[in-house]
């Protein structure tokens, strides 16, 4: 495995490659979404659930959305809150926008296991982006009888607005317009993920991306990809890093930069806060 030795000098390595690819691929992790401002826990946590830790003891805001509350009046108050401020609030303290400012001329394409829409909201092209897990902003049947999936702002809104005792309003509980089961989030879990037509249509786009320049001078870039899902970004980008000797593989990630041996010769590996390495290379 490759570390970072000098950051400076990897820094200024990933900018020229930024400006001299053919092609870029963003790969995106929960680490890029945490630099950006999205904490689960600590303040940000305390500050919109301060009544749900009280009462049952949460610690952050991911192991509450797994918690099994008595009714559906009180899930849906907890997962209101919880995509509203993961989906909807204003969070990014500029991090994605830095980036689609690096790239926004490049001919690009990105891939992410993040659900929270930060890329659009940032100026990113939608043909240009494939959200694998599903996105905070999408309900599906919980049975599924379909592979559908709704937008879910003008309901989530209404939820979060009508609040009382930590319980929405029953007559806002979603439920599905063909068999009215209940509804849930569009994201992976387990075997009930509903991958709607956008989401194969933007598969094939991204694999057409892949194979129409397999053979160029391409970057695959690597920004806050744990282990939760390698077999996603951080496998395929090695591979394909490998498979291509004009391609390069960048790694940046806090505490986490490095790569095969094998492709160290065309890696950069930057080990370090995403959103203060973005801001140097525009600086």
């Amino acid at each position: 495995m490759k570390f970072t030795k000098d950051y400076s000098a990897e820094i200024s390595r990933l900018k020229n490659e930024i400006e001299t690819a053919d092609s870029i691929v963003i790969g995106a992790g929960a680490g890029l979404s945490k630099s950006a401002g999205f904490t689960y826990s600590g303040e940000r946590f305390q500050k919109h659930f301060s009544d749900f830790i009280e009462k049952y003891g949460f610690k952050d805001m991911y192991s509450g959305g797994f918690y099994p509350f008595s009714t559906p009046e009180e899930h849906w108050a907890y997962w209101s809150r919880y995509i509203y401020v993961n989906r909807y609030m204003d969070v990014d303290n500029g991090t994605y926008r830095r980036l689609f400012e690096l790239v926004k001329d490049k001919d690009y394409f990105v891939i992410t296991t993040n659900v929270d829409h930060q890329f659009q909201k940032a100026g990113f092209d939608k043909k240009r982006l494939f959200y694998t897990q599903g996105d905070y902003g999408l309900f599906q049947c919980s049975e599924p009888c379909c592979q559908e999936t709704w937008d879910n702002e003008d309901i989530i809104i209404p939820m979060l607005d009508m609040q009382d005792d930590m319980k929405i309003l029953t007559e806002f509980i979603p439920k599905c317009p063909h068999c009215g089961k209940p509804m849930t989030m569009n994201l992976r879990a387990d075997d009930k993920f509903v991958q709607d037509e956008g989401w194969y249509k933007s598969a094939e786009r991204y694999e057409n991306f892949l194979r129409t320049r397999s053979n160029q001078h391409t970057l695959f870039l690597e920004l806050g990809v744990g282990y939760n899902t390698p077999v996603i970004i951080k496998y395929p980008f090695w591979q394909m890093t490998a498979e291509n000797p004009d391609a390069v593989y960048v790694c940046v990630n806090y505490g986490e930069a490095f790569c095969p041996e094998q492709i160290a010769r065309q890696s950069v590996c930057i080990n370090g806060d995403i959103s203060v390495i973005l801001k140097n290379m525009i600086n």
